[in-house]
């Protein structure tokens, strides 16, 4: 079994009450490699100044990872199939929405990869055969109820 880990550290800033609730959601992430993210509640959640809106929020993260882990297994995909890949790029959206219960959750990821070849690019089936298997193979996907579509570019 492989097990994944962060640190989130927040700090209660100087003179904050906490319990009037009017106190910064600005932390950080740190990764075992030695990366810290600054990161914050979303300002569609928490008003601004307690959200910190240049800072990455979970939602987007979410978003991001459920990007990522597609397109690493696409560039992996299409290695293999041999077709050398230039760029990739993803304006990947996440929604929210309230659940059967009430609660918000992201209901929906779409990705829209565009991808640049270096040279031949495969035809649009071959690249829509890509991105299926990419979807299917992806960790980040099969662990989560969220919808993901993924509409190429």
């Amino acid at each position: 079994m492989t097990t994944f880990g962060a640190t989130v550290l927040w700090t209660r800033p100087q003179g904050a009450i906490f319990t009037d609730n009017k106190y910064s959601r600005a932390h950080v992430w740190q990764f075992d490699g030695g990366a810290e993210v600054p990161a914050s509640s979303s300002p569609h959640i928490v008003r601004l100044p307690y959200s910190t809106a240049e800072n990455v929020d979970p939602e987007e993260a979410f978003v991001a990872s459920i990007s990522s882990c597609h397109m690493l297994f696409f560039l992996n995909g299409a290695a293999r199939k041999g077709f050398v890949v230039d760029e990739y790029r993803d304006m990947a959206e996440g929604e929210l929405a309230k659940n059967d219960k009430g609660k918000l959750y992201v209901s929906r990821v779409t990705l829209r990869p565009n991808v640049t070849y270096a040279s031949a690019a495969p035809d649009a089936e071959t690249e829509q055969h890509l991105h299926h298997d990419a979807h299917e193979q992806c960790f980040i996907a099969n662990s989560v109820v969220t919808h993901i579509s993924v509409q190429p570019v």
